[in-house]
């Protein structure tokens, strides 16, 4: 059966979840924060959508982020994503760890390409604009060990 997962992809929201975030976010089956969240009211806010996995990034420095994990593992299916804020920190050779995808934030530069056979994705910043860049979040498609994400550019 061929099933096709969506997964939302967020990150660097920096305390301001802007509502063409979750309205682009609406109909996922789980949602990714790869870090600078900025205030536990943003997970709680995402996950009123979907269930939410999040990392903290460098800026996430009070108490409540303290609790979140630097890196996470997602399994969904037979793949497998590793979830991190910063991706010039990865320490690990994703392909050779057996990584489908690698998803990180930190930039705020949407990317989405495939290096090695793994595939990278960073949906850009969702909360406030920093330089020209624009906003943006993702949409992951997962179709048994296929992936493809859409990049999806926020209003300013």
């Amino acid at each position: 059966m061929n099933q096709n997962i969506k997964i939302g992809v967020i990150s660097d929201t920096h305390g301001l979840l802007r509502p063409e975030a979750l309205s682009a976010l609406q109909g996922v089956s789980l949602i990714i924060h790869a870090g600078d969240i900025g205030t536990p009211e943003i997970l709680h806010k995402l996950g009123t959508v979907a269930p939410v996995v999040a990392v903290r990034g460098n800026n996430d420095q009070d108490a409540w982020a303290r609790e979140l994990p630097v890196t996470e593992v997602v399994e969904i299916g037979k793949i497998s994503i590793y979830v991190l804020h910063d991706a010039g920190l990865l320490d690990l050779n994703p392909a050779a760890s057996g990584f489908s995808a690698v998803i990180c934030g930190h930039s705020h530069r949407p990317l989405k390409e495939s290096r090695n056979g793994v595939f990278f994705l960073n949906p850009g910043s969702a909360g406030p604009r920093r330089l020209k860049l624009p906003a943006s979040v993702a949409i992951l498609s997962i179709e048994e060990t296929r992936l493809n994400a859409s990049l999806i550019a926020l209003g300013d």
